[in-house]
């Protein structure tokens, strides 16, 4: 697994938590840190940079995950899309080392490894149409 999607994974896995347990993304990600085995991977500084990001910038992402979203609220997606996508659009708008397909095509296949048939095929879309309408 390349290692900016390591990067993802990590990063889901803590919005992920902070989400079911509402709580702050940086106070589940400290902890996160403090239960991995020394030395530190490489690619823990992008997954950080994505939590940390996410974070800063939530009520902005999720204003357009939800404008954009055809017939969901975003409380109705599955916890694991709707990290996703938040990653997804935090790359889309604040990362401009990456390149918009990438961050859709890491997206969809984090998805389709970790989600529900028809998750890749919704984020696919959903991204998609932010990464084409929204403003910048």
């Amino acid at each position: 697994m390349p290692a900016r999607r390591k990067a993802r994974k990590r990063a889901l896995d803590v919005l992920f938590e902070a989400d079911l347990r509402d709580r702050p993304p940086g106070d589940v990600l400290t902890d996160y840190v403090a239960r991995l085995e020394r030395p530190l991977p490489g690619h823990l500084d992008y997954a950080e940079g994505l939590v940390k990001g996410v974070a800063t910038h939530l009520d902005r992402i999720d204003e357009l995950i939800a404008s954009y979203a055809e017939g969901w609220t975003i409380d109705r997606m599955p916890v694991v899309d709707r990290n996703l996508a938040r990653i997804a659009v935090y790359e889309l708008l604040y990362v401009d080392e990456i390149d918009d397909a990438v961050a859709i095509t890491e997206a969809v296949e984090l998805a389709r490894q970790m989600s529900t048939d028809d998750s890749p095929r919704f984020l696919n879309g959903l991204i998609g149409r932010i990464a084409e309408y929204a403003p910048r």
